[in-house]
């Protein structure tokens, strides 16, 4: 098993300016893109459809507009940034009921809640230490969110409001599929991970791209009324989704025989919108892909991507077929499927040291897996990473882990002399 876990996870390829990666590994994280194409035929505008949520999702959606409305009158005395740290706190009281829930049901109800604004939106600035250029973008914090979250992008400008540097989308297969038989998704709450074996469940291309041609047309159009342009020499704050930047990973039908020709169609589908995408062939449990996982087969795919279309990037790793200790003690571990969360820290983050040293730094790269706090995020900095993904500390903590992760990040690039992110990266290598 240990030998599945220290395959890489994700390739990020750039042409123009549209950045692309290629998930790789038995870890699972991101991906990759093989090519950008430019369209300019127009995508209908509609509103995303959500599904209607369960009785005791209902309840507890109230119970949460309830705690928000109900600083109203505390709001009125404060100044905005206060009142904003207080709705990011006030988040944490809601968590307690999302454990009664089974995980799917608590998973869909999060997103809903996004996608209808009914989360804390970031109003506060954030740390200047923090902000970094990849890519030719500018983030302004290098935390974002794992694909895997909002896979039909419902919920874009609700997680980028949340304070998210970036957030990736997806997976997104060309045709609609419903993914593995439920129950797929299992919490092992103690050891702050989750097994899961959803099995690329999507709604499809055409729905994904109708809901972020409706979101990226009403964009535009307030940028055209209300923002000046951005000289030539400047690099743009944020990326096509606004004030952030957003991925789109794409994945293979998992009855498609040809899965080059479902990642092409991604490409030219949605590449008009996203500011990087993803390439996924690393699912634990989409027949087929894991046949590109070898030692072997990586890196003479990582030699020949970065000889003919510029390597961008790796994204490294977020899901393990293993199960490292305290997570093999719980039983839940023998549910099949990937593992993330806390366990996996260690081992991904020497499979980032070694992609880091393998690459001599000369590629960004996104760390992910087991990250919980801002201390975590430093130490994959450090050990090699421009940027970093979390997604299991996020579905057990909430809207508050995000804010709490900065400030926290900050610190520890302070205490140790750095001036910038930048200065940070490969610390422990260089």
């Amino acid at each position: 098993m240990m030998q599945h876990a220290r395959q890489p996870s994700k390739i990020t390829l750039r042409l123009g300016d549209i950045g692309f990666f290629a998930k790789i590994g038995a870890f699972g994280g991101g991906g990759g893109g093989l090519g950008a194409v430019r369209y300019s035929s127009s995508v209908p505008k509609i509103r995303p459809k959500i599904p209607q949520l369960p009785k005791n999702g209902r309840i507890f959606t109230a119970a949460f507009l309830g705690i928000v409305i109900s600083g109203g009158a505390y709001a009125s005395t404060v100044d905005e940034a206060t009142f904003c740290g207080w709705l990011f706190s006030a988040t944490k009281l809601v968590n307690p009921f999302f454990a009664y829930l089974d995980a799917e049901t608590a998973h869909h109800l999060a997103v809903a809640a996004a996608a209808r604004g009914w989360v804390p939106r970031e109003k506060r600035p954030d740390p200047s230490i923090l902000g970094m250029d990849v890519w030719g973008r500018r983030f302004s914090n290098p935390i974002g969110l794992s694909a895997g979250f909002d896979k039909n992008a419902e919920a874009v400008e609700g997680l980028l409001g949340m304070g998210f540097g970036f957030v990736e989308i997806g997976s997104v297969t060309p045709a609609p599929q419903d993914g593995n038989p439920k129950p797929r998704i299992f919490r092992l709450r103690e050891e702050g991970a989750i097994i899961n074996r959803c099995g690329f469940n999507s709604e499809g291309i055409v729905a994904v791209a109708k809901r972020l041609g409706a979101q990226h047309g009403k964009r535009k159009l307030a940028e055209t009324s209300s923002i000046a342009p951005v000289s030539s020499d400047e690099i743009p704050h944020g990326g096509k989704a606004g004030p952030g930047i957003l991925g789109v990973n794409l994945g293979k039908n998992k009855t498609s025989e040809d899965a080059a020709a479902d990642y092409v169609q991604g490409v030219h589908t949605l590449s008009q919108y996203a500011d990087y995408l993803v390439i996924n062939i690393s699912s634990l449990n989409t027949p087929g892909l894991r046949k590109l996982q070898g030692r072997k087969q990586l890196q003479d795919l990582v030699k020949k991507v970065a000889l003919t279309l510029r390597l961008d990037g790796l994204i490294i790793t977020n899901t393990t077929i293993a199960r490292p200790d305290p997570a093999s003690k719980n039983p839940v571990s023998e549910e099949t499927g990937g593992l993330s969360g806390k366990p996996l820290f260690n081992l991904s983050t020497n499979v980032l040291k070694d992609m880091y040293l393998l690459t001599r730094g000369k590629i960004p790269l996104i760390g992910c897996g087991g990250i919980s706090n801002g201390e975590d995020a430093y130490k994959k900095i450090r050990a090699g990473a421009s940027l970093v993904q979390l997604y299991t500390a996020f579905a057990y903590e909430g809207p508050a882990l995000i804010p709490k992760m900065k400030v926290e990040l900050a610190e520890c690039l302070e205490r140790d002399g750095f001036k910038s992110i930048a200065e940070a990266i490969g610390a422990d290598y260089r």
